[in-house]
């Protein structure tokens, strides 16, 4: 792990085992913390600049997340991802986020429509670059903008929990080789299906974009030799 400092930003709206919880989602992102490593309490503690309360309250969130194990008189270490679980969470995140389009292109109006065309443009333009980073970041806010415009809080509350749980896989199969281009493909698609405003279209395009991802993260940790085995 990198000795890099990082400065956590005092709030009073989140509490601060929340805010490490962020932190080390993207650490674990960005490979800076693998699949396996043991996490050295000490060492994370002086890295984020905070005590081992929050830290140790951070890594039970991320543990409910499935991102971080806790083994008995052993510490935490990341988690190695279950093939099965990943394949199954996608899925299930197809099914809810098809439906969320398809109640979006029937409640879009003109304003929202221009919204996602300008997310759209955005992707094409991180695509045109190479830059995968800026695509993900971007291809998040395109995803929760549709999830908002479906106009179902529960739906939405049950997708943003997956969400969050999901997105360190997210961005990881964009990396795959071929799957950029058929990412911003598979958008293509999706953004024609709301110009027409057709629902059944635009679920249909949204599952399978979803299941893709998928597929293409169980290559990726196969290759990797991760097992069907939960390591919960």
């Amino acid at each position: 792990m990198k000795n890099r400092p990082i400065i956590m930003k005092k709030t009073t709206n989140r509490p601060l085992s929340f805010q490490v919880a962020d932190k080390i989602r993207v650490l674990i992102r960005k490979n800076e913390l693998v699949s396996g490593t043991r996490l050295n309490e000490k060492k994370l503690c002086a890295r984020l600049g905070v005590s081992r309360t929050p830290l140790r309250e951070a890594f039970r969130m991320l543990s409910a997340e499935g991102l971080v194990s806790i083994l008995p008189n052993k510490g935490a270490c990341v988690a190695e991802p279950s093939l099965d679980d990943v394949l199954h969470m996608f899925e299930t995140m197809g099914i809810m986020e098809g439906n969320c389009a398809r109640l979006a292109c029937e409640r879009l109006v003109d304003s929202d429509l221009m919204e996602l065309e300008r997310l759209h443009a955005q992707l094409e333009t991180h695509f045109e670059n190479g830059d995968h980073e800026g695509y993900m970041d971007c291809n998040h806010e395109y995803h929760t903008f549709v999830q908002e415009k479906a106009g179902n809080p529960v739906l939405s509350k049950m997708v943003s929990s997956l969400r969050d749980v999901i997105l360190l896989h997210r961005y990881r199969q964009i990396y795959r080789p071929g799957r950029f281009s058929e990412s911003i493909e598979e958008h293509r698609r999706i953004i024609e299906a709301f110009r027409y405003r057709d629902g059944e279209r635009a679920e249909r395009l949204m599952r399978a974009h979803l299941q893709k991802q998928g597929q293409a993260l169980i290559s990726y940790y196969a290759e990797l030799g991760y097992s069907n085995v939960s390591p919960n």
